[in-house]
């Protein structure tokens, strides 16, 4: 994904699947922000990957390598993780640390890569330790690995990204007890609080662009299909407040960007 500024001073888009940071500390009702400052000339790369944290195995190392290729061609800025991040049950805690450097550190060498990574999580993660990839632990380990929150912003001047946590939202998963949802039931009132939280960051936002990130598709002719609690809650204010993009995983299929149908 590349963004950059046009003569108009609107900005153009086409897919093509260290900067300073600032944490700004925001009221504890709005998502986190983190900055991420584009190139000099305004224009940014964006990497984005899902599904892959199998230890090397099942070809994402072959996939880390075509990456590496491609972020060093094209400049990438930085790298999107639309969640299962480890599989198959996530992280067993922030001590996990073996699991993670086989799964991440060691697999992701390509000096293109060694860039910051924002990450969302999916429900793979979920069955782990949902709480372990937002430990400073697990930062510590390894410096790109930048999961503020479980839904934050990542802005960039011309372009804001929504990082969203669609799991909760998927109501089979509440039926199985193997999900970690510490610090996110009851169900309803953390779905109602992150989707006013969103509302008012898109209400606020002047960036030309905003993409919401979630791990979960909206629509999909893949395996999974449609996910219907998205379609419900999600969707509605994505049109509503002008997103152009919505960008998933799930899915593993060659499907991962959809744009809002108005």
């Amino acid at each position: 994904m590349h963004l950059e500024r046009c003569n108009s001073g609107m900005s153009s888009v086409a897919l093509l699947v260290s900067p300073l940071l600032l944490l700004l500390s925001l009221a504890s009702a709005e998502l986190q922000r983190v900055q991420h400052a584009p190139k000099e000339d305004g224009s940014l790369t964006v990497l984005a990957v899902g599904d892959w944290g199998r230890g090397g195995q099942y070809n994402q190392t072959l996939v880390a390598e075509q990456m590496g290729v491609i972020g060093e061609k094209l400049n990438a800025d930085f790298i999107i993780s639309t969640g299962d991040n480890f599989y198959n049950d996530g992280l067993s805690g922030d001590n996990d640390t073996a699991f993670f450097k086989a799964s991440f550190t060691e697999i992701y060498t390509a000096e293109s890569l060694q860039k910051p990574w924002y990450i969302v999580l999916g429900n793979h993660d979920y069955t782990g330790d949902a709480l372990a990839q937002q430990s400073p632990a697990i930062r510590e380990v390894d410096s790109r690995w930048i999961s503020v929150n479980k839904s934050f912003i990542v802005e960039s001047e011309i372009v804001e990204f929504f990082l969203v946590d669609t799991s909760p939202f998927v109501l089979k998963y509440w039926n199985e007890s193997k999900f970690d949802w510490r610090n996110v039931a009851p169900r309803d009132t953390y779905i109602a609080n992150l989707l006013k939280d969103l509302e008012d960051a898109l209400t606020e936002s002047k960036a030309t662009w905003k993409i919401v990130v979630g791990h979960h598709p909206i629509s999909s002719g893949c395996e999974h299909g449609n996910t219907t609690e998205l379609r419900e809650h999600l969707l509605p204010v994505l049109k509503a407040h002008g997103v152009h993009m919505y960008l998933n995983g799930h899915d593993h299929c060659l499907q991962r960007i959809s744009s809002i149908d108005r």
